[in-house]
């Protein structure tokens, strides 16, 4: 198949506030060619983004220079490591604007997760008092959205299974935003939880926090805040966004895999009792029973990822560098482009809110005709790469009444050229299935 590029029509956009082809020079990857020497388009940040040369850069120094264990042994290395896994941890903690003690390194947004929830079962048969303060149980709610990411679902499903307590969820409305008409019947005084996405990773949209923070507390409930999608992609501050929890993960935000980040007000985590428990994470051991450090050791039982802790350090140092400001105001750019470049193609349907409006760049659509699957495959047949399926959202693509859906992501190496081939790539599928 071949391309021809055709920008949407009207006046010509305004130029990208990030340099994308001196951007694209730090990737490595986007240099390479696929299918029998098409172009990498990558449009699939929001599963996973790709990694600047400075980030591979940095996991090289530590394995060829300091590699040892952090907070074990006495020599030189173990020093050295020490310090660099604990300045990683200070810069992650300056990004977001919170103290490094309040930084607990998983390997993932999942994880973090599940560390919250079966912290707060396990807080039931805790034997200390102070381990109690958050225990879930019987007559007790958690309350969550019908747009979550899976990890932000089935985790709250799990925990009430295991304590008896009661699932509610905010539902969506017919443009993809969070329905909130019953904000205060659903979020009430037997609430002890409240876990929301700061940007959905399949409607794209951003959803409005402060009024889901002020209702729980005003219910004297805790409020977790899945921000995988949107800490890569918007300047975040804890203090501002009024939470107890934000979780995120390195591996959508430039930095390695196999890392990922809770943070929590200090005085919440220090009242959680362990997710995981062994070495690194105790005070005392005898064989009649231990006692546990402070946070963030109190959660990170084992050898850490460290050579990915740095990784992410040096991918928040790198976002820091270009300024999440013009990152948001980027990807606002492209987003809105997208969305007109789409609205030219007939069949295809937006899954989500149709303007830039409290919207990110991640755009699901639907082409009358050809399923999703279909529709990727001839993108990946044209070197375009997208995420294809219910994006584990599946409770999303069931309210819509959709199958699945094509989504393309945006980040800092996309360009309007990008835009350009995805809209092209359409076209062709459409041809090729004889839509049009």
């Amino acid at each position: 198949m071949t391309q021809t590029v055709s920008r949407p029509t009207g006046a010509q956009p305004a130029p990208l506030p990030l340099d994308v082809e001196a951007i694209r020079a730090d990737f490595p990857i986007l240099t390479r060619t696929v299918r029998d020497g098409k172009r990498l388009v990558y449009l699939d940040s929001g599963a996973t983004s790709q990694k600047p040369r400075q980030v591979l850069d940095a996991e090289r120094w530590f394995y060829e220079n300091v590699n040892a264990a952090p907070h074990r042994g006495a020599h030189q290395l173990a020093e050295e490591a020490t310090g660099a896994y604990e300045a990683a941890r200070a810069t992650i903690g300056a990004f977001i604007g919170a103290p490094e003690r309040e930084i607990v390194f998983t390997r993932n947004s999942t994880e973090a997760i599940n560390l919250v929830a079966y912290a707060l079962s396990n807080a039931a048969t805790a034997k200390e008092e102070q381990f109690r303060r958050y225990a879930v149980g019987q007559g007790d709610e958690i309350v969550v959205t019908e747009m979550e990411h899976h990890a932000n679902l089935v985790p709250w499903q799990q925990l009430c299974e295991r304590t008896g307590a009661t699932l509610r969820w905010l539902g969506l409305t017919d443009d993809g935003r969070l329905d909130l008409s019953d904000l205060t019947t659903v979020v009430n005084e037997r609430t002890k939880l409240v876990a929301v996405t700061q940007q959905s990773n399949i409607l794209g949209t951003i959803n409005p926090l402060g009024g889901i923070v002020a209702r729980a507390r005003e219910v004297g409930a805790l409020v977790l805040v899945d921000g995988a999608q949107s800490v890569p992609h918007q300047p975040v501050d804890v203090a501002a966004l009024g939470a107890d929890f934000l979780v995120f993960s390195g591996h959508k935000m430039l930095g390695p895999t196999g890392i990922g980040v809770l943070w929590g007000r200090y005085e919440v985590l220090d009242a959680l009792p362990p997710f995981l428990t062994g070495g690194s994470m105790i005070e005392v051991v005898r064989m009649e029973g231990s006692t546990f450090m402070p946070p963030p050791q109190r959660f990170e039982a084992g050898v850490p990822m460290t050579a990915q802790a740095i990784g992410l350090g040096a991918a928040v140092e790198y976002l820091q560098g270009l300024g999440m400001d013009r990152v948001l105001a980027h990807e606002e750019a492209l987003t809105g482009y997208a969305l007109a470049a789409l609205a030219e193609i007939p069949g295809v349907t937006v899954v989500g809110p149709p303007d830039t409006v409290a919207r990110g760049g991640a755009i699901s659509f639907t082409v009358e005709g050809i399923h999703p699957h279909d529709v990727g495959q001839v993108l990946d047949d044209l070197g375009i790469a997208v995420r294809v399926g219910h994006h584990c959202a599946w409770p999303v693509v069931r309210r819509y009444g959709v199958p699945a859906t094509t989504r393309a992501t945006f980040y800092v190496h996309t360009g309007y050229d990008d835009i350009d081939a995805l809209a092209d790539g359409i076209r062709a599928a459409q041809k090729f299935f004889g839509t049009v």
